[in-house]
C-alpha cells in the first residue's frame, strides 16, 4: 500500500500517496477521481521509481480551496509539491482535469520536467480538435459551469448515481472495481465536494486563456507522449504536434476515457519504455497507433 502523507502546498494542504524509489514520477488524475485512479500503475512502476500521486487541491482528501481551479495555479501546485518532497526532476503523466497543469508545468519549468505523458484530455482551444468538438463539447462541460450552483442542487442526494455513469461510460460499461468505486463515490458527496469538483470547469475559460498566452512564448521541448483512447481520439496528439518538438502519439483500442483502471496493462506496456527514455515509436505505423489489450488486468 503507498504511504499517504499530508503536504502544504502553495496555500493548500495536498493528500499525497507516496511508494517506491528511484527517479519521480508525478501523477495527475481528473474527474470523478482521486489519486487512486492510479492504483495498478503505482503498483507497477513502483519497483523502480518513486511514484507520487497527490489528491488535486479540493479534490478528494486535500484541503479544500475557494479558488485556485485554473490549470495555471494547478501547475503551480504541482511544481510546490514537488520541491517540498526535494525532487530536482521528475515525469509527470496527467489524464483529464490534470493534463492541462502537466502540459504548463513542462512547458514552463522544462528543467524540471524530464518527461511528459498526457491523456484524454484537450488543452484549451489549441487547433486540432475540430473534429472531436464537431457537435460541440461533451454535455457535462456546460452542466458543471451552468449558473453557480444549480449542478450542485441538482446532484445532491445522487452522487452515487452521477459517479457510476461516469465509471461505466469511461470503461466502456465495465465499470471498476467495487473500493474503487465507492472510494469516488465518498470523495464527490456532499455539496461542497460537488462545488469544488465543479470549479475546475467553471476555471476552463481561464486555463484555456493560459494555455493560449503560453504557446505563444514558448515551445514544449521535453519528451512527450500524448495517449488517447474513447473518446478523445487523436485530437490531444493534434493539438500538441504544432507546438511541441518531441511528441509520440498512441490511442489505445477498445478502451475508455479511463485508461488506468480499464486497459491498465496496455498503458504500462507504453509507459515504462517511455519513462525509460526508450523510443515508443520506431514501431508505430503512423498517425494515432492502435494498441490492442487481450485483458483488462
Amino acid at each position: 500500500m503507498p504511504e499517504l502523507r499530508r503536504v502544504p502546498v502553495n496555500g493548500v494542504e495536498l493528500n499525497v500517496a507516496l511508494a517506491g524509489s528511484g527517479p519521480a514520477v508525478l501523477l495527475l488524475h481528473g474527474f470523478p477521481h482521486t489519486w487512486e485512479l492510479w492504483t495498478d500503475v503505482m503498483a507497477d512502476l513502483s519497483g523502480c521509481y518513486r511514484v507520487i500521486a497527490p489528491d488535486l487541491r479540493g479534490f478528494g482528501a486535500s484541503g479544500p480551496a475557494a479558488s485556485g481551479y485554473d490549470a495555471g495555479t494547478l501547475a503551480e501546485d504541482a511544481e510546490a509539491l514537488l520541491t517540498t518532497l526535494g525532487v530536482s526532476s521528475a515525469a509527470v503523466v496527467g489524464i483529464d482535469a490534470g493534463a492541462t497543469p502537466a502540459f504548463l508545468l513542462a512547458l514552463r519549468r522544462p528543467g524540471l520536467v524530464r518527461r511528459l505523458v498526457v491523456m484524454e484530455s484537450l488543452l484549451g482551444t489549441l487547433p486540432g480538435a475540430e473534429d472531436f468538438l464537431a457537435d460541440g463539447p461533451p454535455w457535462w462541460f456546460g452542466f458543471h459551469s451552468a449558473a453557480p450552483g444549480l449542478a450542485e442542487t441538482v446532484l445532491e442526494g445522487h452522487e452515487a448515481d452521477y459517479v457510476d455513469w461516469f465509471l461505466r461510460t469511461g470503461t466502456l460499461g465495465d465499470g471498476v472495481r467495487p473500493e474503487l468505486r465507492d472510494a469516488f463515490v465518498r470523495a464527490y458527496t456532499g455539496r461542497q465536494a460537488l462545488s469544488r469538483a465543479f470549479s475546475y470547469y467553471r476555471a476552463l475559460p481561464e486555463s484555456a486563456a493560459q494555455i493560449e498566452q503560453a504557446v505563444v512564448t514558448a515551445r514544449l521541448t521535453v519528451p512527450t507522449m500524448a495517449l488517447g483512447a474513447r473518446p478523445v481520439g487523436d485530437a490531444l496528439e493534434r493539438q500538441l504536434r504544432p507546438v511541441t518538438d518531441d511528441l509520440t502519439g498512441h490511442v489505445i483500442e477498445d478502451c475508455g476515457h479511463i485508461i488506468p483502471l480499464h486497459r491498465p496493462r496496455a498503458l504500462l506496456a507504453l509507459l515504462r519504455p517511455f519513462l525509460a527514455g526508450e523510443d515508443t515509436q520506431a514501431a508505430r505505423p503512423g498517425p494515432g497507433a492502435l494498441l490492442r489489450e487481450g485483458a483488462k488486468r
